[in-house]
């Protein structure tokens, strides 16, 4: 596995809200991008072996963040699309003959929509990868009827089915991401939905129930994978300056993984 460092943290708050909405008033430029890192992953970030590239910027605030680094867009490294797609075609051979692709997370990947478009268009057409998104959902409205027909997979995160909820892990609001998540179902877009289980704070029975309610009425759900939540980016938060509000939360038990999985197959979903 090989893994880029990032450029130090400009901001030890993370980013004004000044600079969130500049950021967020723009859609980035399809030649040139900022990113955190990348790696090449199993089957953890869609199919086969991926080169999973982490994108930088993102206008969530997620209380579980595992890299609350990525958030501040100009935090990360400076990358032409051509510069990027030269190394990732490095890697091409190998994860394609591992049945795999390129997956771009981040942050939010759809924040730089154009350099993310321009990106998958070359990893498809040119290196002939598979590609997939990883994404809150939340910029979706950004998203092109060209620029889904460029993505093979959605890796989509619907971290709450109720607003309130949903507003208390993220700081966002959840309609965008459930208006996304319908626009793909209506376009018969693959999805692979992502649930993470943190206890006091997303596993109340009813709010478990939204989100399988709601996924059990998309079309193109591959899988729904449920995420115990964990203490491994605390330590980012610390190196930050950041306050970690989770410290006193544990890890959800395998009885209560097994019981919000089991809410999800219910409604006839595959939980993996």
């Amino acid at each position: 596995m090989r893994r880029l460092p990032i450029t130090p943290v400009r901001e030890r708050h993370g980013g004004s809200r000044a600079e969130l909405e500049a950021e967020l008033a723009q859609e980035g430029d399809p030649e040139i991008g900022y990113y955190h890192s990348y790696e090449i992953t199993g089957a953890v970030n869609g199919p086969g072996v991926r080169f999973t590239l982490f994108l930088s910027g993102c206008p969530l605030r997620c209380q579980y963040c595992e890299n609350p680094d990525t958030w501040t867009m100009g935090d990360g490294r400076r990358v032409t699309t051509g510069r990027m797609v030269d190394e990732i075609a490095k890697y091409a051979a190998f994860v394609t003959t591992a049945h795999g692709g390129i997956t771009v997370s981040g942050g939010e990947p759809m924040l730089q929509i154009r350099f993310l478009e321009a990106l998958l268009r070359r990893c498809r057409h040119d290196l002939g990868l598979h590609t997939a998104v990883d994404t809150s959902g939340f910029l979706g409205d950004r998203a092109t009827d060209e620029f889904l027909d460029l993505v093979d997979l959605f890796l989509l995160d619907i971290k709450s089915g109720d607003p309130d909820t949903y507003r208390l892990v993220t700081s966002a609001d959840l309609a965008p991401t459930l208006r996304f998540a319908r626009r793909l179902s209506d376009r018969g877009n693959r999805m692979w939905v992502r649930f993470v289980l943190v206890p006091g704070l997303t596993d109340a029975p009813e709010n478990v129930e939204a989100v399988a309610a709601f996924v059990a009425t998309l079309d193109g759900v591959d899988r729904v994978e449920v995420l115990p939540f964990h203490h491994l980016g605390a330590g980012k938060w610390a190196e930050l300056g950041l306050p970690y509000q989770l410290g006193a939360h544990a890890p959800p038990s395998q009885e209560l993984v097994e019981r919000v999985e089991d809410r999800f197959r219910s409604h006839g979903l595959t939980v993996l």
